[in-house]
């Protein structure tokens, strides 16, 4: 039998090999789903590593919600292999849905029942019993903040409030694996920011993967995100790195007080310079987008400069893509690829 090595060149027992298998939350490898003939998905690849708040954006009809049911076990796959915390999805499913605390976009809560004995029912199903039961359903009310609604009917709660219930619901068994489908739809404003705010606690203690289309959602919640398109990813990685891909390696923005044709002449001569583009604005100035030759920062040199000659520098910054314009970007990418 062969052992893996260590990155010193020795072996490693079957023991510590089998805890470095399980140091991911969530492995897949080729997962593809086809309803007739149609494809939901299509031998989708990634891995999400324990603790992480990972973003899985794209629009309705993605894929996004067909992989969160494979992955809770709720449906098998055509094929391609899952594995959460270890434990294959289709093979293993009890050991998974024990990890793993799942609220779907349409939460299926009973309404007429009221929260705290909703969640005790809850916790009963999930396998926690008599005191143990209690004692989890007492620290999600107070972790989702719904102590003070524990004694209301369901039915009779906001839909801010039914999104924290069901939430409690998905974090009453402490699973280490939290999937979130679209969890602040048809919320307000404030409603929202609440929801966040839990999600990032969360992080503390629970791996969560948040599926949704919203895109300032991911922005403001998730320090990684999966983006995926007809059942495709087109990019994984933080969005600080798939804005400098979509701005060609740190496109500076700068605004100067300067004659155009002085600043033309200066960006035309400048070797770090790859291309540039000038729009004039109110007064004298003019706003230079200077992107850079093999990725340097233009940052210094747009100072320098500016002091050599004088010339007034009202603002000076990396060009910053929405998760929007990088959507829009791998999209327009993509079509133009399948239709050329």
């Amino acid at each position: 039998m062969n052992l893996p090595q260590d990155g010193g060149g020795g072996f490693i027992d079957e023991p510590q090999a089998a805890e470095m298998s399980t140091s991911w939350m969530i492995e897949v490898e080729d997962l593809t789903k086809r309803y007739g003939g149609h494809t939901a998905i299509d031998e989708l690849c990634f891995k999400v590593a324990r603790g992480e708040i990972v973003g899985f954006l794209g629009p309705n009809g993605a894929g996004k919600s067909t992989t969160m049911r494979i992955l809770s076990s709720f449906m098998p796959a055509t094929s391609g292999t899952a594995r959460v915390g270890g434990f294959d999805v289709f093979h293993e499913p009890d050991e998974v849905r024990r990890r793993i605390g799942y609220m779907p976009e349409n939460n299926p809560l009973h309404t007429d029942m009221r929260v705290r004995e909703y969640l005790k029912f809850r916790a009963r199903l999930k396998g926690l019993l008599g005191g143990r039961a209690r004692d989890r359903v007492d620290v999600v009310l107070g972790q989702c903040g719904l102590e003070e609604v524990s004694g209301k009917v369901i039915g009779h709660l906001s839909k801010g409030y039914r999104q924290r219930v069901g939430l409690a619901d998905a974090l009453v068994h402490e699973p280490e694996l939290i999937i979130l489908d679209e969890p602040t739809i048809g919320l307000d404003p404030n409603q929202i920011r609440s929801v966040r705010q839990l999600i990032k606690d969360l992080s503390v203690k629970h791996t969560v993967l948040l599926s949704t289309h919203i895109l300032p959602e991911v922005e403001m919640t998730c320090s990684r995100v999966l983006i995926l398109n007809q059942g495709k990813i087109l990019a994984a990685d933080t969005t600080l790195n798939l804005q400098r891909m979509v701005s060609g390696g740190g496109q500076v923005v700068a605004e100067i007080a300067a004659p155009e044709r002085d600043l033309r002449a200066c960006w035309e001569g400048s070797p770090e310079v790859l291309e540039f583009n000038l729009s004039p604005m109110d007064g004298d100035y003019i706003r230079c987008a200077l992107t850079p030759r093999d990725g340097v920062d233009l940052r210094p040199v747009v100072f320098d400069l500016t002091v050599k000659h004088g010339w007034k520098l009202r603002d000076l910054g990396r060009n910053r893509h929405s998760l929007e314009d990088i959507f829009v970007h791998l999209t327009r990418a993509t079509r133009e690829e399948e239709e050329g």
